[in-house]
């Protein structure tokens, strides 16, 4: 009878707890992310991550003794929408920090918005124009495109690649990478013999390789775009039965890639976080635990397979309540200072060490450079 009425009284506790919980003033934590139209296998893993751990964190008792309250928008990638829904977040629905922006175009319309404002900005885009130069209340978690560039040529370097051809998409991410390529190139020897571009709608990029096949000297192609089109291109190459080896950014680090692109992914190259080999990484590895713990969540939650896009929400989020707890409050400068401050945090895309300097915090150390074989991602040897 004592054992039963110590079971009720303490049920009784942990219920006025979460009762306690829920009865609190929410934290909001505001997310714009391209759900549908051509970014959605990046902002559709990135939502279900959000509402994932919301909801764990909640579970467990929120942050502060406070519920947790996503409010998210669906931008349709539309850079445009992606500034409207921002400043809804930030005037109406009055949330304490935002993570997301999707893309390199919708996170840019909204950072005068968060400037202005002073808000928390955690974006999940890639391009390095998002945090270089600096700006006071911006962050990212994704390694930049021109960390890609340098990754690339890093190995093309080692595996005695110099004249290479670049092909890039002319959206934010793709033209961000453009320039960041033909700016680093020569660091590492690299000399661009042909650089080429196509349309984010395009569907057919066969006349681009065909010039980049024509050109003398080509020893590898770099193609740096996100979406549908990375794919399309990889088709054709094989279609035409070009034999350089090939190399993708990190737009396009997940398994659906893999699928889009079909057979013809066998072999490429690109660079991206642990998280896509999770169960290849080294027992040793800092970020084994958290990659694959993640990893198993997601899968088991969703019945789909993960992808670095997903870990990027992740990581923000985490960052995010971590700041939030260390600054033991949602005042918004004590919580941007304490982003900023963010040291030895292991997340699916590396170990953070923020700075005044440095708001995403990672080195090239953080990618690593990978391959498809037998339709999967493998660590290229």
């Amino acid at each position: 009878m004592k054992k039963t009425m110590k079971k009720l009284v303490a049920g009784a506790v942990l219920a006025l707890g979460a009762m306690s919980v829920y009865a609190a003033e929410p934290i909001k934590i505001g997310s714009v992310l391209s759900v549908t139209g051509p970014a959605a296998f990046l902002g559709d893993p990135e939502l279900k991550t959000l509402e994932m751990y919301v909801e764990d964190i909640n579970k467990k008792g929120g942050v502060l003794g406070r519920p947790l309250q996503l409010v998210h928008y669906d931008d349709g990638s539309d850079a445009s929408k992606a500034n409207g829904f921002a400043k809804r977040l930030i005037d109406d629905d009055k949330v304490d920090v935002l993570v997301g922006g999707t893309t390199t175009g919708s996170t840019m319309s909204m950072v005068p918005l968060v400037e202005k404002a002073n808000i928390p900005f955690i974006s999940l885009a890639g391009a390095v124009v998002i945090i270089d130069p600096v700006k006071k209340w911006v962050f990212k978690t994704p390694h930049t495109d021109r960390m890609a560039a340098e990754k690339v040529f890093e190995d093309m370097k080692k595996r005695g690649l110099t004249k290479v051809a670049l092909l890039s998409e002319t959206s934010g991410f793709g033209s961000s990478g453009k320039k960041q390529s033909e700016d680093v190139a020569g660091k590492y020897g690299i000399t661009l013999v042909a650089n080429e571009t196509y349309g984010p709608k395009d569907t057919d990029m066969s006349p681009q390789l065909t010039k980049i096949r024509s050109t003398a000297g080509v020893q590898a192609v770099f193609v740096f775009g996100f979406g549908q089109g990375p794919a399309i291109v990889t088709k054709n190459y094989r279609q035409l039965g070009m034999s350089f080896p090939l190399y993708h950014a990190h737009g396009v680090a997940s398994a659906e890639f893999i699928k889009l692109a079909g057979p013809a992914a066998e072999g490429i190259r690109l660079p991206a976080a642990g998280l896509l080999v999770a169960d290849k990484l080294a027992a040793s590895d800092p970020q084994k635990a958290v990659v694959t713990a993640y990893g198993k969540a997601f899968t088991e939650k969703w019945k789909t397979e993960v992808s670095t896009f997903g870990g990027h929400a992740y990581d923000g989020l985490m960052i995010a309540v971590d700041a939030i707890k260390r600054a033991n409050s949602t005042d918004k400068s004590k919580v941007r200072d304490a982003i900023e401050s963010t040291k030895g945090y292991v997340g699916t895309g590396g170990t953070v060490n923020m700075s005044s300097t440095d708001h995403m915090g990672l080195d090239l150390s953080a990618f690593r450079m990978l391959e498809v074989k037998g339709g999967d991602w493998v660590i290229a040897k």
